[in-house]
């Protein structure tokens, strides 16, 4: 068991934990609902199962939905609502790409490293739910809520922006006024 858990792609698994710490971070400033955690914990469900499913499995789906000239045209207005929601929420499709960028160099490095895709599936579940838990923790602790918090003392200007700049008060008082 030890020998196995040395041969852990753990660079890529710290990748990994550190891009669902953001995601949870992100997740509870938005809000914290319980029906987007139970979404979210779907979505990393079906992501990750998706990476692991055998490609058989994967080329016989979508063949299955290529078969008829009704599925194809529903797959190509999905197609076009998905790309233009890439181009009206950027932001959200790079954070979504480098979820799947990450999941996708950890399943590599699994497979690599010749590990049974059950123990794959496993420890990427467990890596995404616990970052995703760890990211929420983490916020409660540290994080400041956004606009009007005297707590903080970096405010975001434009929530649409990563500008991030000092309140004039903490200037003035940098300069001794």
């Amino acid at each position: 068991m030890a020998s196995i858990i040395r041969k852990f792609p753990w660079i890529s698994l710290l990748l990994l934990l550190f891009t669902y710490i953001n995601l949870g971070w992100l997740t509870y400033q938005i809000g914290n609902y319980p029906l987007n955690w139970l979404f979210l914990a779907f979505a990393i469900l079906i992501l990750t199962t998706c990476f692991n499913a055998p490609w058989s499995k994967i080329s016989g789906f979508f063949r299955f939905l290529f078969q008829s000239n009704l599925r194809y045209f529903g797959i190509t207005l999905l197609g076009a609502f998905l790309l233009f929601l890439i181009l009206a929420r950027f932001r959200l499709f790079l954070d979504i790409l480098v979820i799947i960028a990450a999941t996708m160099l950890v399943r590599l490095d699994f497979q690599t490293a010749g590990y049974r895709e059950k123990l794959a599936f496993v420890v990427v579940l467990f890596f995404s739910l616990f970052g995703l838990a760890l990211g929420a923790i983490l916020h409660i602790l540290f994080g400041c809520d956004s606009f009007g918090s005297t707590g903080c003392d970096i405010r975001i200007i434009n929530h649409k922006s990563t500008t991030v700049v000092l309140t004039a008060k903490n200037v003035l008082d940098g300069i001794g006024l």
